[in-house]
């Protein structure tokens, strides 16, 4: 994913109401921009740090200015534009780097699926030697916390009703005879591994172990983040206990 023009620096100074953040420009001025993450965005926001910012020449937005990069407070870089995590894996899987997930000749997304009426993120199908469509749901992941002494990445970083229900979804489906796939996409620099947030959203962890249990696969992949480009590069382990990653 290439930004041209590339992103543009400014200063933070604080989130809030969600979905808003002000920002110094080179200039001095302080504007009000778009923050495009429903999350808490725990151990990202680092006031008076720099930060990275789009623009939009659309005339009907309110904001034109999208905030897509922050400095979190350990000094890395997170790409906190959520939506931007189902393309980062479109284009990894047209690219072949997502080794799980090769050899389906059919890519469709925001699918509609399940009795609990979701849309699946990614549907890939046709593959020669596997008759299964596979479900792959995309998590961005951008929290990096320090739990029993060791800095770790988690998902998700507040609680998630939403999350736990695609969980219950992609397990509906491995028992329908489909293959599904929970993929944390992490965009973080600092992160090696992902586990699941106990200590944020224990019915989260307990779905996803269920799920786990009932054949869902659940991978990782990193993505290298700077202000010209974000794309994902490498696989990172996923730990479901202490001490045993998958």
């Amino acid at each position: 994913m290439i930004f041209n023009p590339p992103f543009q620096k400014a200063t933070l100074v604080k989130r809030y109401k969600r979905f808003l953040a002000d920002i110094v420009l080179d200039t001095g001025e302080e504007v009000t921009i778009h923050c495009p993450n429903t999350g808490s965005m725990r151990a990202c926001i680092s006031e008076g740090s720099d930060c990275w910012f789009s623009v939009s020449d659309n005339p009907k937005r309110k904001y034109s200015r999208t905030w897509e990069i922050a400095t979190t407070p350990t000094g890395h870089l997170a790409g906190i534009n959520s939506v931007r995590a189902n393309n980062l894996v479109v284009e990894a899987l047209e690219a072949g780097v997502i080794d799980e997930l090769m050899g389906y000749r059919s890519l469709k997304t925001e699918q509609r699926y399940g009795e609990e009426k979701s849309r699946i993120d990614i549907l890939l199908s046709d593959r020669e030697d596997d008759g299964r469509d596979c479900y792959v749901e995309v998590k961005s992941v951008t929290l990096l916390d320090e739990v029993d002494g060791r800095l770790q990445g988690f998902f998700p970083d507040a609680v998630s009703g939403r999350g736990t229900k695609h969980l219950r979804e992609l397990a509906a489906m491995v028992q329908a005879g489909q293959r599904a796939v929970l993929l944390f996409c992490v965009q973080h620099t600092g992160i090696e591994s992902v586990a699941p947030a106990a200590h944020i959203d224990k019915k989260y962890t307990e779905t996803l172990m269920w799920a786990v249990e009932q054949g869902v696969e659940v991978i990782a992949y990193k993505a290298s983040i700077t202000p010209a480009k974000i794309k994902i590069t490498e696989s990172l382990p996923v730990v479901l206990k202490v001490g045993e990653s998958i």
